[in-house]
């Protein structure tokens, strides 16, 4: 699934398109410079069971570590793949 970025330096989101339409997208806000609130994630019924919440998840963990930055997860979704996954929590 490719995962696609788009950040304006004040909020972003990680998103995935099928035939430039976007089926799945979490939403980011920056706080200061360090730290990013995923604020909202939404995946396409027609990809239901495939992971795609969870990979948009994993790609914000790898955006954060590149960065060094944190996470807060507000979004409920994102909230629960973290407390279920030890190996994100350094960017907690």
């Amino acid at each position: 699934m490719d995962i696609q970025q788009h950040d304006d330096g004040k909020k972003g989101r990680f998103f995935v398109q099928i035939d430039q339409h976007d089926v799945a997208e979490m939403t980011y806000v920056w706080l200061a410079d360090e730290k990013i609130i995923i604020d909202h994630t939404a995946v396409d019924a027609s990809l239901k069971g495939q992971g795609v919440g969870r990979q948009m998840v994993e790609r914000a963990v790898a955006f954060a570590r590149e960065r060094g930055i944190k996470i807060i997860p507000l979004c409920p979704f994102a909230k629960s793949v973290f407390d279920k996954t030890e190996a994100f929590h350094d960017v907690l």
